[in-house]
This record gives C-alpha cells, structure tokens and sequence, in this order.
C-alpha cells in the first residue's frame, strides 16, 4: 500500500494552475456559445413588460403568450408542414441526385467523365445572383409551384465534390470483386458505395437540410399561393406584424387582443426560436458520421 502510495504522480502548484485555467477558458467558451440561445429562450418565455426590465438566467414572469400569438396568428401548421416536406423530399433527392452523380464520374469506362464532372464544378463560380435564377425559375415554369423547393437542389456541385472524394477512398477491390460476381451499376451503387459513403452521407444531409429549411427568398420572389408559403417567410411576415403591433401600441391606435402582453422584442425571440429548434434536433442524429464524414471526404489539393 505504501508503494502504491508512493508511486502517485505528484502534481506540482503550476501544473494544478494551469489545469484549473484551462478549465475556466473552457467554461467560458461554453457559456459563449450557449448563452445566446438561452437568451433568446427565457426572453421569448417572459412577460414582455417584465423582459423589458432585463433577464438573465431565468424567465420573468413565465408565459408562453408569444409562441401562442404566432400560432394563432399565423398559420404556422401548415407552414410547417411545407417547410418539412420541403426539407425532406429535397433532402433526400439532393443525396441521391449528388451521389449517384459523383459515383457515375468516378467510373474510368464512363467517356469523357472528366470533361463532365469539371463542367458541373464550373457552375460554382458562375453563381449570378437572384435575377438569373428568377429568369430560369420563371422560364421552366416553377414559380408557384412546390417544384420549385426540390428541383434546383437535385444536383449540388459542392456536395458532389465531397462524395466523390469520399469514394475514390473506397478500395476498388469490392467493386471489382463484385463485378466478378456478376454485380451491375446500380446494385454495386447500392449495396456497396451508399452503405459504405454514410459519414459522408450524413455530412452532406446535414448541410442540404440545414439549406432547405433555411431558404426563403425562393418563396418570396417566385411563389403567390399561400398554400406554399414556408415557415422562413412566414416567420418573416411575423415579425413584420409585430413591428406594426408595437407601433401600433407607441402611438396609441386601436391594439389587437392581447396587445398588452406581447412587445416586438418578445415576438421576434420567439419566431428565432420557432424557426432554428427543428433544424437544430438533425445534428444530433448525425454527430458520429459528421465529422468523420467531413474530414474523409475533405477535397484533395
């Protein structure tokens, strides 16, 4: 036991200081990156007049009236279920359009593959803005149309690039071998390349939701119908309404119901919430491919 004892590390003074440091520089990169979010969580649940006066670790006066004036008011349900499929079906044609793409130009039979896949990378520079997309959009008659969240994203050169990459690191003896076999194209794509590309896979998916569910102005440029209208713009036009409502409320015009209890400030907390919390519960599905994924299938010099 004295032995046992004796052999202990010893840890001097300055080491146990810098220990403590580190973990004090630690807590508060955690507390920074946290603290944000949390804000804007206890302020949406606050009482607005209270919220006005300062909040910091805990709501004031706990309520939940902000979310439920945005949902009362807005149509939310049904945005969400547009957001959603958007963001799934979109999701899911991305990952199989971009990888079945960066697979196809992987194969040494495919003529002039090269030429092909350069020719896709070149439309990453060549990104004009939202007039051109406009234009395009309107010509292949996709405005107003639930088309118009899925088909554009069919195809992304950037998810392209990592794929292939990913899977030129797959050794060509399984596909060789089940070429012998009597695999084609598509089963050997199947079977083998998709099970084996999932970090990768999970990369890319967490990069096409976290698009589609973000993306607006698409809806607000080329889409009238109301039935179409997706939680992003529709949050917009909330806090717009808000705006009105607190203006409203300053210069002593006729106040909507409930207009005592809900300020601009509280309606815009609640709406970044609303808008950033379902994409947010993604990430943890797809942590232990993610970064493996990335650094995998990060593109070569």
């Amino acid at each position: 036991m004295r032995k046992a004892a004796n052999n202990k590390i010893k840890v001097s003074g300055k080491d146990m200081t810098l220990q403590i440091l580190i973990y004090i520089c630690m807590a508060l990169a955690v507390f920074i990156c946290i603290y944000p979010f949390w804000y804007l969580v206890i302020y949406s649940l606050s009482d607005s007049a209270q919220a006005i006066k300062g909040v910091w670790i805990l709501p004031k006066g706990f309520t939940f009236y902000a979310y439920q004036w945005i949902f009362r008011n807005t149509g939310f349900g049904h945005a969400f279920f547009i957001s959603t499929a958007r963001t799934v079906i979109s999701t899911a044609l991305c990952l199989i359009g971009s990888s079945l793409f960066a697979y196809l130009v992987t194969q040494q039979e495919m003529v002039g593959r090269k030429f092909v896949y350069r020719f896709v990378i070149i439309t990453m520079y060549l990104a004009a803005g939202p007039v051109p997309y406009y234009i395009t959009m309107k010509a292949y008659h996709l405005n107003n149309s639930f088309l118009l969240y899925i088909v554009p994203g069919i195809i992304n050169a950037y998810y392209i690039i990592l794929i292939k990459t990913f899977i030129e690191q797959i050794p060509s003896s399984l596909e060789e071998s089940a070429r012998m076999d009597g695999a084609g194209f598509f089963m050997i794509y199947s079977r083998i390349i998709l099970p084996l590309s999932k970090p990768i896979m999970a990369t890319v998916a967490v990069y096409a939701s976290v698009g589609a569910w973000n993306s607006w102005q698409d809806n607000y440029l080329l889409v009238q119908n109301p039935d179409l209208q997706t939680v992003q713009l529709l949050l917009y036009n909330c806090i717009n309404e808000a705006q009105r409502l607190a203006d409203s409320m300053k210069s002593g015009m006729v106040m909507a119901p409930g207009a005592a209890t809900v300020s601009e400030e509280t309606i815009k907390m609640a709406t970044t919430i609303v808008s950033v919390l379902p994409i947010m519960l993604v990430y943890p599905f797809m942590q232990k491919y993610f970064v493996k994924g990335v650094m995998m299938g990060a593109v070569k010099g």
